[in-house]
């Protein structure tokens, strides 16, 4: 079987959690004797060379429309359904407040409109533009022959917002265990704190920021700044005390001495689907503080520690309440276990197989 991986453009100029999830993918699939090639939705694909289209990202659904139709080959989604509007109507500020008034499907196509104006995104299907960010998903999502969400709480979202009862598999997000493995000899540093994502208005560092500013903690955010969120990472910068350092994006191999060290990491975003940094640490016997916006409490139930993004003093308390518990072995095991890139790849596959039947 041959299968492309077709994903945003902007996939490795502007890396976050889906381009480890691509990768790693492809990397599984490989090894399960799948002959997967990832492709950016940009670039000219001689469809007939492959058996199956897998696409990435439902939010973007006007590069699914472009593909779709001119390939007429089988396809199935990973959804990665994030929902970003809670942010965007009340958190943005200067013309980015406007958003307020708008319904999420709409802010979604204005974005993609305006990437496309300003020259930072293509734009590769003109009937994306009148059709619309939702008419387009709801398309799609009637069309695809699987649709691959992270968690039956992303699938129950899809569900819900589109009124789409599609054909589905979970298809969980992972870790490399051998590459995240604990050395125990290692002592972990309680005062230390990881925030590891790009750097930008949805995943909260600010109110991060305002939380452990000039506490006893040390906090590292690791992350590159989102190309389109310039402004953001200046305020973030201005804010931060002297108890808070920036190091730019970390290829994963040189996280794990960052995640073998500290105590705890933290991911107070305004939504999450799963928040892979958060495995990734998890793996690495960190404790976890994590939003209680989205589909989080599927991947780690009671063995983390959540918290209220809008809140800094709920942030400040929640990591608090980690470093002064003991290391969580039940959810490092669990995500050993279960959370793996290899289960990732089986799973696909297993979907792949499915498009075949009715």
């Amino acid at each position: 079987m041959k299968v492309a991986l077709i994903t945003r453009s902007t996939l490795f100029t502007a890396p976050g959690g889906d381009t480890v999830q691509v990768k790693q993918t492809a990397n599984g699939l490989a090894e399960l004797g799948v002959d997967a090639e990832i492709l950016l939705s940009n670039q000219a694909i001689c469809y007939s060379d492959y058996n199956l289209l897998h696409f990435f990202n439902i939010i973007r659904p006007a590069d699914i429309l472009y593909h779709s139709k001119k390939a007429n080959k089988p396809f199935v989604v990973s959804t990665i359904l994030v929902n970003y509007s809670e942010y965007d109507k009340n958190h943005r500020k200067g013309i980015g407040a406007l958003f307020s008034y708008l319904p999420g499907d709409s802010i979604e196509y204005l974005k993609t409109i305006a990437r496309w104006v300003l020259g930072r995104d293509h734009l590769a299907s003109l009937d994306y533009t009148w059709k619309g960010q939702r008419k387009s998903i709801i398309e799609i999502l009637g069309k695809t022959s699987i649709a691959l969400p992270n968690s039956e709480s992303e699938y129950r979202r899809l569900q819900q917002k589109y009124c789409s009862k599609v054909k589905y598999a979970v298809i969980p997000n992972g870790i490399d265990p051998a590459l995240f493995k604990n050395d125990p000899a290692i002592k972990k540093d309680k005062y230390m704190v990881l925030c590891v994502a790009r750097i930008e208005g949805v995943k909260n560092q600010l109110n991060l920021i305002r939380a452990l500013n000039n506490t006893r903690f040390r906090l590292f955010i690791i992350g590159a700044p989102a190309p389109n969120q310039p402004g953001y990472y200046r305020q973030c910068r201005e804010m931060a005390a002297n108890n808070i350092a920036f190091i730019d994006q970390l290829p994963q191999e040189d996280l794990v001495a960052y995640y073998g060290r500290a105590k705890v990491h933290v991911l107070p975003s305004w939504f999450e689907t799963t928040g892979l940094s958060s495995i990734e640490a998890a793996a690495m016997s960190c404790n976890i503080v994590i939003t209680d916006k989205g589909d989080t409490r599927e991947y780690f139930e009671s063995d983390a520690f959540y918290c209220d993004p809008s809140n800094p003093q709920s942030i400040l308390e929640a990591v608090e309440q980690a470093s002064n518990a003991p290391c969580g072995e039940k959810l490092q095991q669990k995500i050993l276990n279960q959370y793996t890139w290899k289960q990732t790849a089986i799973q696909t596959l297993k979907a792949y197989q499915l498009t075949a039947t009715p």
